[in-house]
């Protein structure tokens, strides 16, 4: 019988690749083998570094710094692709995280983030073979650091952690990305489109993973979902989140009407400058 891997060490192993590509094919890897094979959960108390691994490229820059995503005649709306591969990149590094950074979990934690890492790594092969089409590959345009940055705030807690990161920053993905798709229509880029489609698809099932083991977290706590939400965005976001909101695909992630009344009533509406 093939030895059985054990998903948290191995995905601490992943997450100190500095290589995308090997990054993201080590996560496909490590997902077929745990179908095909089974696996163990360690329970030791692993304490991954601040940072990912992660390439010299792209230089990580301010949001306030980076280029406007606009068409041009060198780069076309290769910058915006650009942009959403990086995001995926973060993903990746962000699922990985949390299987191998917080311990104790049930073990249906562990696959359903294992999924997801999964899928964000096709995402990120998906646009960055897009890009090469354009080309251009992942690295060539600057970016930020932003989603890597609440990780950074709420490496202390996996409750924090399941309401911020796939409930507040990737469940903005789910608002913009139909927008995104209607630009890139405009464009003609119509693998682009599709490629979004499967992303948008998924990235609901993403959100959703949050949402259930944030509910559950609270249920272990005696915590009430709502509240806890409430007072983790007062915290962290001083009651503000950008809107508009892509309600339909937040309610079927798992956000409930109430959750959903209360973004609105603290969302902001900016236009990028």
């Amino acid at each position: 019988m093939p030895e059985q891997l054990d998903i948290r060490q191995h995905a601490l192993d992943i997450l100190l690749m500095a290589d995308p590509w090997e990054k993201a094919a080590a996560t496909q890897a490590l997902h077929q083998s745990v179908e095909q094979q089974g696996y163990y959960l360690s329970a030791a108390a692993f304490n991954p570094p601040a940072y990912p691994g992660r390439p010299e490229k792209p230089e990580l820059v301010a949001p306030r710094d980076l280029p406007r995503r606009r068409n041009n005649r060198e780069t076309g709306h290769a910058t915006l692709i650009h942009a959403i591969c990086h995001i995926e990149f973060n993903a990746i590094n962000l699922a990985l995280d949390a299987i191998a950074r917080f311990a104790g979990m049930p073990e249906a934690y562990y696959t359903d983030w294992l999924q997801v890492a999964y899928e964000e790594s096709t995402h990120f092969e998906m646009l960055d073979a897009h890009l090469t089409t354009m080309g251009f590959r992942y690295g060539d345009f600057p970016a930020h650091d932003g989603m890597w940055e609440m990780a950074q705030k709420t490496h202390h807690d996996p409750l924090h952690r399941m309401a911020l990161v796939p409930r507040v920053l990737e469940a903005r993905g789910l608002d913009v990305t139909p927008s995104m798709m209607n630009k890139l229509t405009s464009s003609g880029d119509h693998r682009a489109v599709e490629i979004l489609e499967t992303i948008l698809r998924e990235e609901v099932g993403h959100v959703k993973v949050g949402t259930r083991w944030f509910n559950y977290l609270c249920e272990q706590r005696g915590l009430d979902p709502y509240l806890t939400f409430k007072e983790l965005l007062e915290t962290y976001f001083n009651g503000e989140i950008r809107g508009p909101f892509h309600t339909e695909a937040r309610l079927e992630a798992g956000f409930s009407e109430a959750e959903m009344q209360l973004l609105e009533s603290q969302a902001v509406y900016k236009k990028r400058a």
